[in-house]
């Protein structure tokens, strides 16, 4: 997910001239604690729950997780109490000031930060760079909010009058998932704190690393201690967290089934929850577009991050007129995609999370060919012929072809780099076909008449709309989706709306008219 990417590409090519080298894939080893609470890292009292973390590229292992217990969640909920009464207490500017100061250091540290992201979760260090860039974006966006938080003055009769006020929930929970990291953990964060709240923020098991930095950045930045900790595990420390009587609301992003399950849990303590879940998005191509563009756009909406992005246009509808046109292009540029170690400057692709998503991807391309797609290119295994990165996870980016709407690649979501291409003939009919599923995460429609354009976003059944271009989220825009694909929204200043509650207070004038 990315902001304006010609001006943020243009910015990486700049500053990665003087770069420094911190890491190489391969060559890190985690021992630090990734928890942390109280202003320091912390170990787990948990020592029985433990997993291996793997690094995408490599396929070796990176570090041990050590799950959260209920002992170890107490006390950061314990923790984020305390500071919750001192932060919710300060004013808006206060609170802005010191997000502002972790925006700067996040881009002090923007390259330390984004190498340690590749090793995290795989992507190449271009994309890393951006989601750092977005990260520290958002944060600054709502510092700037931060001061400008306030209810409304309504005058009633006699001179009395009521007013409201927008307070901030109490402890919130984060859980985050493996595909935006560090991002994620600022996108839930930044909105949450502005608004004077705390945050408990679990990161997806798979992705441990970076979501620590984040912590250690506020509290460099002089956020109260506890304001923002780090609980690390899978399922159960996430219950624990849903579950908490004094965590006062809970934000999730990853799947369709486990979004369910924590609004199921959130709903017996009547939490608010804000889920941003999966998609099966489409991109509906006409044949008045401009073809470039819609190639350019057609591979933004199902390569970045390895395919591994929620809002992606898998299902791309191209009119009969140009679908031979458009995929000879298409074909033609996927296999230029550069793929390997994603520390290094010329990748375009790195590994996919992990072994089994990878097998799981694969099986996907692999039952589009039983059910009658066409492999156009890629689509296999993909080994680097760089000695060290032979066990990573990689995969060579696929199209398919002669797709239908009833094969399982068109209906479920893949989650990896597999492009699904379509026919179609009329605008009502692609529409319909575009509709014909239960996520309405995002989508997209490439055509130079203006008035069809917003026509058929009109129509779409989709949180996340896009004309002409496809995966851009700016911080100052909203961003989820309709039907099963969540609820809430996250960046923008609607998502204020859902880190705070709003108070109604009425205040009389003159005597009580009574009827006792």
């Amino acid at each position: 997910m990315l902001q304006r990417l010609s001006v943020a590409l243009h910015r990486c090519r700049a500053s990665s001239l003087g770069l420094v080298r911190w890491v190489s894939s391969g060559s890190v080893n985690i021992s630090e604690q990734l928890n942390f609470w109280a202003g320091e890292r912390r170990s787990s009292t948990q020592k029985s729950n433990v997993e291996n973390v793997y690094e995408p590229a490599t396929g070796r292992v990176l570090c041990q997780l050590h799950e959260c217990g209920p002992e170890d969640v107490n006390e950061a909920v314990n923790n984020a109490k305390s500071a919750f009464n001192c932060w919710s207490k300060m004013s808006g500017l206060e609170r802005a000031r010191i997000l502002i100061e972790a925006a700067h250091i996040i881009e002090n540290r923007r390259e330390e930060i984004a190498q340690m992201e590749v090793v995290n979760n795989g992507k190449s260090i271009t994309e890393a760079r951006l989601d750092v860039d977005s990260a520290r974006l958002c944060i600054e966006y709502y510092a700037g909010l931060a001061s400008t938080l306030s209810g409304q003055h309504v005058q009633l009769p006699g001179g009395s009058f009521a007013y409201t006020r927008r307070e901030p929930l109490g402890v919130c929970a984060g859980i985050g998932a493996w595909n935006y990291p560090f991002q994620i953990a600022a996108w839930k964060s930044a909105p949450a704190l502005a608004c004077g709240n705390a945050m408990i923020f679990k990161p997806s098991p798979v992705t441990p690393v970076t979501a620590v930095l984040l912590a250690e950045i506020y509290a460099q930045a002089g956020a109260p201690q506890g304001l923002f900790n780090i609980v690390q595990g899978g399922q159960e420390t996430g219950r624990l967290l849903c579950q908490h009587s004094d965590i006062a609301k809970v934000s999730f992003t990853g799947s369709v089934p486990t979004g369910k399950k924590i609004m199921e849990m959130a709903s017996q303590g009547v939490k608010p929850v804000t889920l941003e879940l999966g998609g099966k998005s489409p991109l509906l191509i006409f044949n008045d577009c401009g073809l470039e563009n819609a190639v350019r756009g057609a591979l933004m909406a199902n390569f970045l991050s390895q395919g591994q992005v929620c809002s992606n246009g898998t299902r791309v509808f191209v009119h009969k007129d140009i679908l031979p046109e458009f995929v000879e292009e298409v074909v033609k540029r996927t296999k230029l995609i550069e793929i390997g170690d994603p520390l290094l400057e010329t990748t375009r692709m790195g590994a996919l999370v992990n072994r089994p998503h990878l097998n799981k991807v694969l099986s996907y391309v692999n039952q589009a060919k039983k059910e009658g797609a066409n492999v156009l290119c890629g689509g296999e295994v993909f080994v680097p012929s760089d000695p060290k990165l032979k066990d990573g996870y990689y995969m060579t980016p696929c199209v398919l072809g002669i797709c239908t709407d009833e094969m399982t690649c068109v209906k479920e979501e893949i989650f990896g780099p597999v492009m699904s291409v379509l026919s179609f003939e009329t605008e009502e009919e692609v529409l319909h076909r575009a509709n014909d599923t239960n996520l309405g995460l995002a989508a997209g429609v490439f055509t130079r008449d203006v008035r069809r354009a917003h026509r058929i976003v009109e129509h779409l059944k989709a949180g996340s709309c896009f004309i002409n271009n496809y995966n851009i989220t700016p911080v100052e825009v909203p961003f989820g989706g309709f039907k099963m694909s969540g609820i809430g929204r996250e960046n923008g200043q609607v998502t204020i709306e859902y880190y705070s509650q709003l108070k109604t207070v009425f205040v009389e004038m003159g005597d009580v008219d009574s009827l006792f």
